[in-house]
């Protein structure tokens, strides 16, 4: 009896417990699909469509228009496109008066866009970062442009310019006959009054910015600060600002590329005519214009394009070697 009992035992140890032998047998079928064909079908429909339309809108267009900066063409037929060299950029360049103003307002707009918003804006942040009271309130009110249509902005600041009864007129005493001041129509004026529109807007988008830098500044450098005895200018100017340099980067690009793609609010308040002339402005006019100069206008959003690259290229190249080096 003794000697029959171990090998019952290790005869029913080698008999798997009931289920088992079926589990074993289902694992080398093969591991269960993690997609079905309706997932992968949803799948290639939401990242394929999106994808195409981006090819044909943005790259498809911008080819088109690179092509198009060669040649002459009214828009009628394809069969009026004629091969012209670089005809358009001799004739953008040395006979068109209206190109280099509107090169120099471009630059005036990055100008007046990195000197008083954009300090504005940090000026802003700073004072938010503090903590204060009802600061999401704040961040709100001063955010809300950012979040508005530029056209709607536009508007809004026609209303403000009124010769007659524009908010600006009313307080200087300027809404009467003969004492009018014409912000909007005075050459001399207007360029400065739309920059005043685009300050208005630009500095809740800077303030926006530099708050999410200013909440990645690690608290410790501020308390090694306070304990080495300095004030509150000179931590922000030795310790705080230097650390924002990540920031000061995106806020040039984006200053540059705003200023480059101003189109909305000039075109609200006077179609980018008497003064206020911008790229932009020069590329709708010539395209969709009357006189649908395509290639011509297409020789201009070269232009544009060229210059916007100088800038976004150095931007890209800095940014994937510090991921590189991460």
């Amino acid at each position: 009896m003794t000697t029959n009992t171990p090998t019952k035992s290790s005869e029913a140890a080698a008999v798997p417990p009931p289920g088992t032998a079926s589990d074993d047998k289902r694992v080398p079928q093969g591991h269960k699909r993690l997609l079905t064909r309706r997932d992968r079908l949803t799948l290639g429909l939401m990242a394929g469509l999106p994808t195409i339309l981006h090819v044909a809108l943005v790259w498809v267009t911008a080819m088109a228009s690179i092509g198009l900066a060669f040649t002459t063409w009214d828009g009628i037929g394809f069969d009026t496109i004629k091969w012209v060299g670089l005809d358009n950029f001799r004739e953008l360049f040395t006979n068109n008066p209206q190109f280099w103003p509107a090169v120099e307002h471009n630059v005036v707009w990055f100008v007046v866009l990195i000197l008083i918003p954009t300090p504005l804006g940090l000026f802003l942040a700073v004072q938010l970062d503090k903590k204060i009271r009802f600061s999401r309130v704040y961040q709100t009110a001063f955010f809300l442009p950012v979040v508005l249509s530029m056209a709607v902005i536009g508007f809004v600041w026609q209303l403000v310019y009124n010769p007659d009864t524009g908010l600006i007129n009313s307080l200087i005493g300027a809404n009467e006959p003969g004492k009018y001041i014409d912000w909007i129509g005075d050459p001399d004026l207007n360029l400065w009054a739309i920059l005043v529109a685009a300050s208005w807007r630009h500095t809740g988008y800077m303030m926006i910015l530099y708050l999410a830098g200013l909440k990645g500044v690690d608290p410790a450098l501020r308390e090694a600060s306070a304990l080495d005895g300095a004030g509150e200018w000179q931590t922000f100017k030795n310790v705080i600002f230097p650390t924002l340099r990540p920031t000061n980067t995106i806020v040039l690009v984006v200053t540059i590329i705003e200023a480059l793609r101003a189109f909305d609010l000039v075109f609200v308040f006077n179609k980018g005519a008497e003064g206020t002339e911008l790229l932009s402005i020069l590329v709708t006019n010539n395209i969709i214009g009357e006189s649908s100069r395509i290639g011509y206008g297409s020789a201009i959003a070269v232009v544009l394009l060229l210059i916007s690259l100088v800038v976004i290229i150095p931007y890209l190249v800095a940014t994937f070697r510090k991921e590189r080096r991460a």
